[in-house]
């Protein structure tokens, strides 16, 4: 079964050319369980970076072996948190520049030559961290409103750079650093069902609540509504989310419940040890 999956996943990515010059540039990916996605995001980090490492947390399906088969080092890292994760993986980067992907991210067709041309140039030296834009597809829907469709993210940076822990997850930091914008478009299919996305949120909720309890943040009792109608307003309505229809309801409804949910549960453990 995992040599089959394995033959599968790799025919559906295009193998990188031969010749292709690859940049001074390690593609890091952190992962778990990814089996279906993991071959589709190494093989285009691999079109341009000169290594792929992937760092695993205790996947139990075929991950492992085709992040291997496609083409990438991977190691193992018990679960740190997403900001600690994430270094951890920049950390063993060989190369003076890192390209960031998710497992279930890849780069668009025409990202590798924009990003081999922004080497080639000497334009890379002109700032720390470069945004890419980054566009979401949501039960095979593209969505092109409500922030999800044109979201600009630090994905490529110096080696040196880390994560920190934001109010809302991790934020690379960028404080004292040029930051400039390329092109080159990451694609980002964000679930494979909306029980699956929901399930993901939960978990992300859980985790979100632990790590800031464990930094002695605490939740009022109105964060929980105040966090998720704000949400609400900003990216459904102001941002224009209801444009994308059904998916778009379906996605920030459940981004929305997402983040009163993590809120609630910060709440909880507040409430649970004295907070």
């Amino acid at each position: 079964m995992i040599v089959a999956a394995m033959r599968v996943m790799l025919v559906r990515v295009q193998e990188p050319r031969a010749d292709a010059i690859r940049p001074p540039l390690s593609g890091v990916v952190v992962c778990l369980n990814e089996a279906d996605r993991i071959a589709r995001c190494v093989t285009t980090l691999r079109q341009v970076c000169a290594e792929v490492l992937v760092l695993d947390s205790g996947s139990d399906d075929a991950t492992v072996a085709i992040a291997r088969a496609a083409g990438a080092e991977v190691e193992h890292q018990e679960w740190l948190g997403f900001a600690t994760q994430k270094n951890s993986v920049i950390g063993r980067a060989r190369q003076p520049w890192v390209l960031l992907l998710d497992a279930d991210e890849w780069l668009a067709p025409s990202a590798p030559e924009r990003i081999r041309n922004l080497f080639a140039s000497g334009e890379i030296e002109r700032a720390d961290a470069w945004l890419l834009p980054r566009r979401t597809r949501f039960l095979g829907r593209t969505l092109q409103f409500g922030g999800a469709g044109n979201a600009w993210l630090p994905r490529l940076f110096r080696a040196d750079s880390r994560y920190l822990l934001a109010r809302s997850g991790e934020r690379l930091d960028l404080r004292g650093k040029r930051c400039r914008r390329i092109k080159a478009r990451i694609d980002h299919d964000t679930a494979r069902s909306l029980s699956e996305y929901r399930s993901k949120l939960d978990r992300y909720a859980t985790l979100f609540a632990r790590q800031k309890h464990s930094l002695g943040h605490a939740a009022d009792g109105v964060d929980p509504v105040l966090h998720a109608v704000a949400y609400w307003l900003k990216n459904y309505l102001l941002r224009g989310g209801f444009l994308d229809g059904r998916a778009g309801f379906r996605y920030h409804a459940s981004f929305a419940r997402y983040v009163y949910d993590k809120y609630a549960r910060l709440r909880r453990l507040s409430q649970d040890h004295g907070g």
